[in-house]
């Protein structure tokens, strides 16, 4: 029944198309990933770990309001998509590190505030699925940072959740150089960090190992976003510890009645997930506090998606007040946010959240299910049986330097 519920979606959609929808908005982004080659152009990227990482310049095509609700990815019901209905890729071409630098460079220079935003994704994406959300919360944020996409080696698959767990470790070094790199432009004056469910693992241990690598974290590290944040409590505790004083003011969005994590919770030995605790119950609201954590819950929040794991990208009026905040740099006040405040400043403008939000916008939600889960079913009852289904070699990319960063 879960597979049949996506059943109906095409995947590959990264074929590019021609340009023939003048009213549809276009979101170009950098993206740098660990994943493998595919040999299938409309995939671009597997879900198998790359010997090094790539890179890539994609522009996505968006249908106009009158055709797509906010918070949603239109995907194509068939291929080739039209881009007057549906989400569709311009261009997908492969860059090298210098043209990858050169193209942060040139999108940096038409930043109003030289702002670079750095999405990570979460547990159970494909490629294009990381590419899609992300032009959609691009799009409906208004954010005009320059925005580059890290996309880790994620199989796509409800059955993959330990490989997935791993290829977030093995990404870390790639996401550090990428914030090296950026900590070190000095074209760039600051940056902000969004990651959804198990991207926030990847990106904290980034962050952590940055700072002890370094003494402390780069003043221009302003924002770091945690949605629905799969990570065990006590772990965070350590990792903040590790970063130091000199921290990024961090947002925390969490939903109690989040199901997904709920299920993490007893996978990792029944420890709470950050993103589903209670802020307001101890020990979290004094830690929370002490550390300066601004903290966001969506508990009420309702969305489309029966796990409740998606809230941050599929809510408009979410989506718009951090758009809000993004595009007038507003500086917020009050470190406990409620969300009838949330959609007050959505509305009216009026500051009612904490910290300084200049470069923050929110998480994307993973595809729970989809028809990919069924084409991996054999491949991972396979993985338990024995190396009879080793994955293939994976393909060699592009020099592992600075720029390179998946999620």
């Amino acid at each position: 029944m879960l597979v049949a519920g996506c059943a109906g979606r095409p995947k590959n959609v990264l074929l590019p198309v021609a340009d023939t929808a003048p009213s549809s908005s276009r979101v170009e982004m950098l993206v740098t990933t660990t994943r493998s080659r595919s040999t299938n152009r409309g995939e671009m990227f597997t879900g198998e770990r790359g010997l090094m990482p790539a890179f890539a310049d994609i522009t996505v095509s968006i249908p106009p309001k009158n055709v797509r609700k906010e918070g949603e990815v239109a995907w194509p019901k068939r291929l080739p998509p039209n881009p007057a209905t549906d989400f569709a890729t311009l261009k997908a071409d492969e860059l090298t590190l210098d043209a990858a630098k050169k193209w942060l460079s040139a999108s940096v220079r038409k930043s109003p505030d030289r702002s670079v935003l750095v999405f990570i994704h979460g547990f159970n994406n494909r490629f294009e699925d990381s590419v899609y959300r992300f032009a959609q919360i691009i799009q409906d944020s208004g954010v005009q940072s320059a925005p580059v996409l890290v996309t880790w080696p994620s199989r796509g698959s409800l059955l993959a959740y330990g490989y997935d767990r791993e290829s977030t470790n093995y990404t870390r070094n790639a996401l550090e150089n990428l914030f090296q790199y950026l900590a070190r432009d000095p074209e760039v004056k600051e940056v902000s960090v969004l990651a959804h469910s198990m991207g926030n693992w990847l990106a904290l241990e980034s962050l952590r190992q940055m700072a002890i690598r370094n003494g402390r974290l780069p003043a221009k590290f302003k924002n770091v976003m945690l949605a629905a944040p799969d990570v065990d409590v006590d772990v965070f505790r350590s990792q903040i510890a590790d970063m130091g004083k000199q921290h990024p003011q961090f947002t925390l969005f969490v939903s109690r009645d989040d199901r997904a994590l709920a299920l993490s919770r007893r996978v990792w030995g029944d420890i709470p997930r950050l993103g589903s605790i209670d802020p307001e119950q101890p020990p979290y609201k004094k830690e929370l506090e002490a550390n300066k954590i601004t903290v966001i819950d969506l508990t009420k929040i309702k969305v489309s998606d029966d796990l409740n794991h998606s809230k941050f990208a599929e809510s408009p009026q979410v989506v718009q007040l951090i758009g809000k905040r993004i595009s007038e740099g507003q500086t917020l006040t009050d470190n406990r946010v409620g969300l009838g405040d949330q959609i007050l400043v959505a509305t009216t403008g009026t500051a009612a959240a904490a910290g300084n939000a200049a470069g923050l916008i929110l998480a994307a939600p993973v595809a729970v299910v989809d028809q990919n889960t069924r084409d991996n079913y054999a491949s991972q009852v396979g993985a338990l049986t024995g190396p009879s289904a080793a994955r293939k070699p994976a393909a060699k990319g592009c020099d592992a330097q600075p720029t390179t960063r998946c999620d």
